[in-house]
C-alpha cells in the first residue's frame, strides 16, 4: 500500500524501513533475552519524529493520517513487536491527553510525549476491572488542593519506564460517570512500581502494576478539569488502540511469513527445496493471503477513522482478524521450520508467543467478538 502514498509519506515509510532494519532488528534478541527496556531505540523514535505522528502541529505534532501512522507501527512491528506495540501504546496516552486535556493542559503535556521526551504509558485496567472496564475500584478523593490517589492499576505497559501515565480512579460512585482520568508523572509521591510480570514474550517491554499508596496528585492533573469524564475517554480511546494491536499483529505475520518463506526456499529435502512441495507452499499460500487480508482490514479502518466516521465495529474487527492471522501465521512459520522452529536459533517461536499476547491486549479477542455482535444487532457496541 505504500505506493499509493503522497511521496512524503512514501520517504517516511522508507526511512522507518531502514531504521528497524539496521537499529530494530538486530536489538531484538539481545533485549527479549535480557528483558531490559530498549530506551535508546524509543528516543530514537523521538529524534526521527515518530512519537507524535498523528497529532497537530501546534503542539509538535507531523500532523499525518491514521492510516499512514499504522503503516509505521506495522513496520516497527515486523522488526521487533515490542517497539510496535511501544509506540503504540505511547500514541494511546499521548492522544487521550490530546483530546480531552484543557488548553493549558494540553500546551503543558502533550508536546513533550510528541517529541518522545515523555514516554507515555495507558492505565484502565486493575486486578478485578479488565473486561469490565466500569468496574474499577482505585479511588481518587478531592482534599483542598490534591486528589488522593488510593488503590492498584493492573497489567500497565511501561510501567516503570514510562515519564508519563493517564491512570483512570473512582472519584464517586455512579459506576460509569463516577470514574476520572489524571495525568500522573512518573516521580509521583505516593506512586511505586510493583515487579514486572513475567510474561511468555514481549519481555523487554514491562508489563507491572501501579501501587497508589494516597499519594496526593494536584488538581491541576484531573484531564479535563472536570470529574467524571474518565469512562468516556476510555471508550473513545478503544478505536486507536484496536487498531494499534491490529496493526502490530499484521507486521508480525510478516516477519514470520519472511522467516518462512526464506527457509523453505534454502531448505533442501529429496533434492530439492521445500518450497517445491504442495504442503509446505499451500502453507506459505494461507499466510500470505491472511496477512494481506488484515493488512488491508486495517488500512479500510484507519482510512475511515481519518474521514471521521464511527470505527468502533471496523477497528475490533480488524484487532479480531489480524491477531488471529497472527497466531494462525507464527504457529504456521514453526511448522514451516519444523524441528529448527522449535529453537530459541530462530525467531519464529518467540513471534508465536508474542502473536498470542496480541489476542488479549486491548480487550481479548472475545470481547471484539461482543462488541461486533452487539454492533450488528443494534445493542449498545460497548
Amino acid at each position: 500500500m505504500i505506493h499509493t502514498l503522497p511521496e512524503e509519506q512514501r520517504h517516511l515509510l522508507e526511512l522507518v524501513e531502514g531504521f528497524a532494519r539496521t537499529d530494530v532488528a538486530p536489538a531484538a534478541d539481545h533485549h527479549e533475552r535480557s528483558a531490559t527496556f530498549p530506551r535508546a531505540l524509543f528516543d530514537q523514535l523521538g529524534a526521527m519524529d515518530l512519537a507524535g505522528l498523528p497529532f497537530g502541529s501546534d503542539v509538535g505534532g507531523s500532523q499525518l493520517p491514521y492510516a499512514t501512522t499504522m503503516l509505521v507501527i506495522e513496520e516497527l512491528s515486523r522488526a521487533w513487536l515490542a517497539l510496535g506495540l511501544g509506540l503504540s501504546v505511547h500514541l494511546l496516552a499521548t492522544g487521550a491527553v490530546d483530546r480531552f486535556a484543557t488548553p493549558e493542559q494540553r500546551q503543558r503535556f502533550v508536546p513533550p510525549m510528541v517529541a518522545g521526551r515523555a514516554l507515555g504509558a495507558y492505565s484502565l485496567s486493575e486486578p478485578a476491572a479488565g473486561s469490565d472496564a466500569a468496574a474499577l475500584t482505585m479511588r481518587a478523593r478531592r482534599d483542598g488542593a490534591v486528589y488522593r490517589l488510593e488503590g492498584i492499576k493492573a497489567w500497565v505497559t511501561h510501567a516503570g519506564v514510562a515519564d508519563r501515565y493517564v491512570v483512570m480512579a473512582r472519584t464517586s460512585a455512579e459506576r460509569t460517570r463516577g470514574i476520572s482520568a489524571f495525568v500522573i508523572d512518573a516521580d509521583q509521591p505516593g506512586l511505586t512500581i510493583a515487579p514486572a510480570e513475567s510474561k511468555i514474550g514481549m519481555r523487554a517491554s514491562p508489563t507491572a502494576q501501579l501501587v497508589f499508596d494516597d499519594a496526593p496528585v494536584p488538581a491541576d492533573r484531573l484531564l479535563g478539569g472536570d470529574e467524571g469524564r474518565g469512562f468516556e475517554l476510555a471508550l473513545s480511546s478503544l478505536d486507536g488502540g484496536r487498531l494499534g494491536i491490529a496493526a502490530c499483529a499484521v507486521g508480525l505475520a510478516q516477519a514470520a511469513l519472511d522467516v518462512a518463506l526464506h527457509h523453505a526456499r534454502d531448505r533442501q529435502q529429496f533434492g530439492r527445496p521445500i518450497a517445491d512441495f504442495q504442503g509446505v507452499s499451500f502453507l506459505l499460500a494461507d499466510m500470505a493471503t491472511r496477512t494481506e487480508a488484515a493488512r488491508t482490514l486495517v488500512a479500510s479502518a484507519a482510512d475511515r477513522r481519518d474521514h471521521g466516521y464511527d470505527v468502533t465495529r471496523v477497528a475490533a474487527m480488524a484487532k479480531l482478524f489480524a491477531t488471529d492471522a497472527a497466531m494462525a501465521t507464527t504457529t504456521e512459520a514453526v511448522q514451516v521450520l519444523g524441528g529448527a522452529g522449535l529453537t530459541t536459533d530462530h525467531p519464529v517461536e518467540r513471534y508465536l508467543r508474542e502473536a498470542k499476547i496480541l489476542q488479549i491486549v486491548e480487550g481479548t479477542n472475545q470481547i471484539q467478538r461482543l462488541v461486533i455482535g452487539r454492533s450488528l444487532t443494534g445493542r449498545t457496541p460497548r
